[in-house]
């Protein structure tokens, strides 16, 4: 057996020696949990997750605020450290990652879109995209040609001199797309990035994701309370009770495939 992790498959030759590719989920996630103390209360946000999310599709998870979304979503990026359970990644466990490879892990496999920006106001548009790039060690000038291509991606090819800060809210949240992105992630997390904006701004945002999620081949995972535009996704999960459910009505995203539920 031969391994392809970069696909996300395996491939084995059959007796008449026709390679047959046999798929596996792109990220899973096993019994997942989460528990938080504040004094003498525990608080229990993630109760035994367990996910299956195929290359390619947009999963929407939907629930109020203080549901679990974000300790989700940050668990799936390595940000945070569940309190047992496994997420899988391309068949690997995050959990038995060095330090090393899970800072590598966020910084190549993954891009994450905040509610909030979280940009520098001071530094230009590209200055800000560039930064992925940097960290992971790219020269200056080619970082900064790779975010100017980047902003003309989201729309902002005029912008890239701009300090961030003198940008609108639906801008800046672009620029931030942009960020998310440079440096060419599978995995989109996406935690209520729209949540701060007026309703045609939203919009905006939410069909340049859905844009760049097909044309960029993702795997798109956003989690928000905003149910008509969870409506649009290939599946639509209810974080309830620290478990997810499919949403009755939301499972189909118009003219996107559609796999069984598996979570």
């Amino acid at each position: 057996m031969s391994s392809q992790a970069s696909l996300g498959a395996s491939t084995i030759d059959d007796p008449q020696f026709r390679v047959v590719e046999i798929s596996r989920p792109v990220l899973r996630v096993e019994d997942l949990r989460k528990t938080f103390h504040s004094g003498p209360q525990e608080i229990m946000p993630l109760t035994g997750i367990n996910l299956s999310i195929e290359r390619g599709e947009m999963i929407a998870i939907v629930g109020p605020s203080g549901a679990g979304k974000s300790t989700l979503l940050h668990a799936l990026a390595a940000l945070d450290t569940p309190t047992s359970g496994t997420v899988y990644f391309d068949g690997n466990s995050l959990q038995s990652l060095s330090e090393a490879e899970l800072a590598e892990y966020r910084n190549r496999s993954v891009g994450f879109v905040w509610q909030r920006h979280h940009l520098l106001p001071d530094f230009t548009a590209a200055e800000n995209v560039a930064m992925p790039l940097l960290v992971r060690g790219e020269r200056l000038g080619e970082a900064l040609r790779s975010a100017e291509e980047w902003l003309g991606e989201v729309g902002l090819a005029g912008r890239a001199g701009q300090r961030a800060g003198e940008l609108s809210g639906g801008e800046q949240q672009r620029v931030a797309i942009a960020r998310a992105l440079v440096n060419g992630p599978m995995l989109l997390l996406a935690d209520e990035p729209t949540g701060d904006l007026d309703e045609r701004s939203a919009e905006g945002v939410f069909e340049l994701l859905r844009r760049l999620h097909g044309s960029h081949h993702l795997t798109t995972i956003l989690a928000t309370h905003n149910l008509a535009l969870a409506r649009r996704a290939d599946r639509a999960l209810a974080l309830e009770h620290g478990k997810l459910a499919p949403v009755e009505g939301l499972s189909a995203g118009a003219g996107s495939k559609t796999p069984g539920e598996r979570g």
